[in-house]
């Protein structure tokens, strides 16, 4: 960062913004633009610095990028897309679960006030779906407790049978535990079809990678590795070769190990020279 900072001061903040190891060339028309251009590559080239031109992008300013641009301006000086609320009714809550995650969605008068999601820790993959529905709910009470609490609101779900939660006598301890949270709340459970809950469905499916996992792993080194080594060697001991000034001296100074590899004070030595 430094050295990049050293190499393009005389353009900084005129016609060039730099980030670590990445140059932003910007101009106000084409043609300043291409003296810009051939300023940083002068540049560049007296300090041996070079560019891998498949990573590089010339003239961007087109119509497309420069409509984007007024779109994202527009889209940052205007109110947000989410909705601040206005007063404590009317309030409605979607939430939904799935295999993958909950997720739930928070809306007044047909605005949304914010939205969240969180992905399944492993021992509530588990969970029946009637489990996983209520622990839907009871994600969104506990992170909107302060729009919640103490007002009248509606939580809509597509599995059916929450509707009828505060009526069942059957519970595990579990769903008992969540309704002694509901209790806390002015809340009324509806029922509202999977495919009209667009929201919240996608939140609690949205995909998330499935990790890598490495068990094992074996290096074998075999024998053209050490020849090749050993070839490097020779090539970096050559008179002509040896830069470093450390290096001069050291070729008497050659052991061998068992597996014939050149060392130096017992270890296998690479010459930095080359």
């Amino acid at each position: 960062m430094d050295l990049m900072n050293r190499v393009c001061r005389p353009m900084l903040d005129r016609s060039v913004i730099v980030f670590i190891d990445d140059i932003l060339i910007y101009s106000k028309n084409e043609g300043d633009h291409a003296c810009h251009l051939k300023e940083v590559l002068e540049a560049l080239k007296k300090e041996k610095l070079y560019a891998k031109f498949s990573k590089c992008a010339f003239f961007l300013g087109n119509s497309t990028q420069d409509e984007a641009f007024k779109e994202l301006k527009k889209r940052l000086t205007q109110a947000p897309v989410l909705a601040l609320p206005e007063g404590n009714e009317d309030l409605v809550v979607y939430s939904d679960a799935s295999g993958q995650g909950l997720g739930c969605a928070l809306m007044q008068r047909g605005r949304v006030i914010a939205y969240a999601s969180r992905q399944l820790k492993i021992h509530k993959a588990n969970y029946p779906t009637h489990d996983l529905e209520l622990a839907a709910v009871v994600f969104a009470l506990k992170i909107w407790r302060h729009y919640l609490y103490g007002v009248k609101f509606t939580i809509y779900s597509d599995h059916k049978s929450l509707k009828y939660l505060f009526e069942q006598k059957e519970l595990n301890m579990r769903q008992r535990r969540w309704l002694e949270l509901l209790k806390d709340y002015d809340c009324e459970i509806m029922y509202h079809p999977g495919n009209a809950n667009v929201v919240a469905d996608a939140l609690s499916r949205k995909d998330v990678p499935t990790p890598i996992i490495v068990k094992a792993c074996q290096l074998v080194v075999t024998s053209d590795v050490m020849r090749e080594i050993e070839r490097a060697q020779d090539e970096a001991l050559k008179k002509e070769n040896i830069k470093k000034e450390r290096m001069v001296g050291q070729q008497d100074k050659l052991e061998y190990n068992t597996l014939g590899v050149r060392t130096r004070f017992g270890r296998v030595w690479i010459p930095m020279g080359g």
